[in-house]
Formats: structure tokens, C-alpha cells, sequence
């Protein structure tokens, strides 16, 4: 059996300041590097298989110090990368209900359906990340492996695993900066075991998250 941890990066100013953040490429923060070095520290004498990551830099710089630690090379995966927010990258979600209330009204009724202007829509991240899900198997019969990618990105994927309409990753699953998500792969299907789990982080992260 294969148990998959899905880890969230840490944080950015983007998503401290509730960014639309998904195509653009940006680093982590102090705070971010802090969770980084974190998640080294408690996950780092686990056996395990591999190490994987989104191609952004700020999952790739969360995934660094795990790296450091255990000798292992994250192996880079597209399908982990974040949903691309098209037309709003860059923007508050304020400034976006406010500048086209429209377009907005209709993504957060139905994200998995409707893509921002440019962007992707939930049903495409699904697809791709599962895709990247089946990569991994494919290559790990059992033991356990580890992937750092992004926020909808395990939310779409959380629904997608246990058969829950993918239109309601936004209003069902949370996943905070520097948190960890773990599945176990069984027979008889994925099994949820630990949901945004970010106890390896000292109080005043977790209190910033």
C-alpha cells in the first residue's frame, strides 16, 4: 500500500494577503521559509520512497530543506502545479468581485465548471493531478512518499479521491500554509487519514497560518 503526503507550500505574501496566486511564480516568505525548515524537522526521519514537487519556486523551496536532510531529489511533476487564475493572477479577491462581479459571482458558485478569464477550471486541475497521482503509483507500489504543491491543488485532488463534486473544493476542504494532507492508496480505494494537518509547526506558525 502506498500512503501519499500531500504538502502545502508555506507562505507567501501572496497568500498572507489573499492573492489570486496560481501561474504566477513567486518565492516564499520569512514566515514560509520558517514553515519549510519545520516540516524538515518532523518529517525528515520517515522512510521515505520519494520526494516530489510542484515546478514553483515556492514549493520547490519548501520541499528544500526535507531534501537537504534525508539525501533524497524531489522529482518535479507538472500535474502538481497550482490552478492558473488567468486574468486575475496577481489581484485581491476583493478587487476582483468588485472590478468583475460577473465573472467572480459565477467561479465561486461553480469552480469546478467555470474558469476564471484565462484560467483553469477545477475539473482540468483534477484531471492533470490525478494524472500525476497515477505517475506516482506507477512508480511506488507501496511505502511512502511525499509531494509539496498548492492550496486548490489538494483541495481539487481531496475531492476528486473521495468522490466529492470538485465544484465544492472551495467551500468544503481547507488547507492551510504549511500543512499536510495524508491518503492512504489501498485496494479497496483512498482512504483519508490526516486532513490540513499542521501540528509540526510551532505555535506562533500555526497562529500565522
Amino acid at each position: 500500500m502506498l500512503t501519499v503526503f500531500l504538502a502545502r507550500h508555506g507562505e507567501t505574501d501572496a497568500s498572507r494577503d489573499n492573492q489570486f496566486c496560481g501561474a504566477l511564480d513567486i518565492p516564499l516568505n520569512q514566515v514560509g521559509h520558517a514553515m519549510a525548515e519545520a516540516l524538515a524537522a518532523s518529517y525528515s526521519d520517515m522512510p521515505w520512497a520519494a520526494l516530489y514537487v510542484s515546478p514553483k519556486l515556492r514549493a520547490r523551496q519548501t520541499i528544500e530543506p526535507l531534501a537537504r536532510r534525508t539525501g533524497l531529489e524531489p522529482q518535479i511533476l507538472e500535474g502538481l502545479r497550482e490552478i492558473e487564475y488567468g486574468a486575475w493572477e496577481g489581484m485581491l479577491e476583493t478587487e476582483v468581485a468588485r472590478t468583475d462581479p460577473e465573472g467572480f459571482s459565477a467561479w465561486t458558485k461553480n469552480p469546478g465548471r467555470v474558469a476564471p478569464p484565462g484560467g483553469e477550471t477545477g475539473q482540468k486541475v483534477a484531471e492533470r493531478a490525478l494524472l500525476a497521482l497515477d505517475e506516482i503509483r506507477s512508480r511506488h507500489a507501496d511505502g511512502q512518499v511525499l509531494a509539496v504543491t498548492h492550496k486548490a491543488t489538494i483541495r481539487v485532488l481531496v475531492c476528486a479521491l473521495l468522490g466529492i463534486d470538485v465544484n465544492l473544493f472551495r467551500a468544503r476542504i481547507a488547507q492551510p500554509v504549511g500543512a499536510v494532507t495524508i491518503f492512504e492508496l489501498r485496494p479497496t480505494g483512498p482512504l483519508l487519514r490526516r486532513l490540513g494537518d499542521n501540528c509540526h509547526l510551532p505555535a506562533a506558525l500555526r497562529q500565522d497560518a
